[in-house]
């Protein structure tokens, strides 16, 4: 699998290049699976903010950029209806578009759902994850995230990739997301972390990690 991880979507000419490379081809002729799940998970998020995502009409750039389909994959409905149905609708998509919100409610369902277990098979497949959805990719995700409870009680993600991911580094509306508190957080992960501001992503290809940037990020190692 492809991962474009991003803190904030496709939020500058770097980060939609960055897509369109990981796509193979323009962003016309993919097709889109959006993913709403994680803000179901998230205390501070509402049905507002899903309509918002699937609708094209948030202000973090994912389902609106001129897709040549969009389609809906909501994990929790998933169980209900049978691999036979979904798997099929996941391999012909060129990307999976995944919304914000709880990263350890994202991970629960695509454990619950099995979307975890189709990863590993979906090599051409880009994911592109905003926020929750690139922390989700993660081994862990650190206490300060922690809303939703899992069953496993601690912070642990799917570990696709082998590093941590603080977002929205020094947003206005987050006040607590400081560098020297990104600075804090990795000091109690185990493994590399990277604090990555709205107009930052990382790009991953078969393990070959690159930072793409427009705004400012660090590198924290253990």
């Amino acid at each position: 699998m492809r991962l474009l991880l991003t803190s904030a979507g496709i939020a500058n000419a770097s980060i939609h290049n960055a897509l369109v490379d990981l796509l193979g081809k323009p962003i016309a002729e993919s097709n889109a699976l959006c993913i709403p799940t994680a803000a179901y998970g998230h205390p501070q998020v509402t049905p507002v903010g899903a309509w918002r995502f699937i609708s094209g009409k948030s202000a973090l750039p994912m389902c609106e950029l001129g897709w040549k389909s969009v389609g809906v994959l909501e994990l929790t409905a998933l169980p209900s209806i049978g691999e036979e149905r979904w798997v099929p609708w996941v391999r012909e998509a060129d990307v999976l578009l995944v919304n914000g919100g709880d990263a350890l409610y994202l991970c629960h369902w695509m454990r619950q759902s099995g979307l975890a277990d189709l990863l590993p098979s979906l090599s051409e497949t880009v994911w592109a994850g905003l926020s929750a959805g690139s922390m989700v990719m993660t081994p862990r995700i650190g206490e300060d995230f922690v809303q939703w409870k899992p069953p496993s009680g601690d912070d642990s993600t799917l570990g696709v990739v082998d590093f941590s991911i603080f977002p929205h580094l020094d947003h206005e509306l987050l006040p607590e997301n400081t560098m020297a508190e990104a600075e804090r957080w990795a000091a109690g992960i185990p493994n590399r972390a990277y604090a990555i501001d709205d107009e930052t992503a990382i790009k991953v290809i078969d393990g070959h990690v690159e930072v793409v940037s427009e705004g400012h990020w660090k590198l924290f190692t253990p």
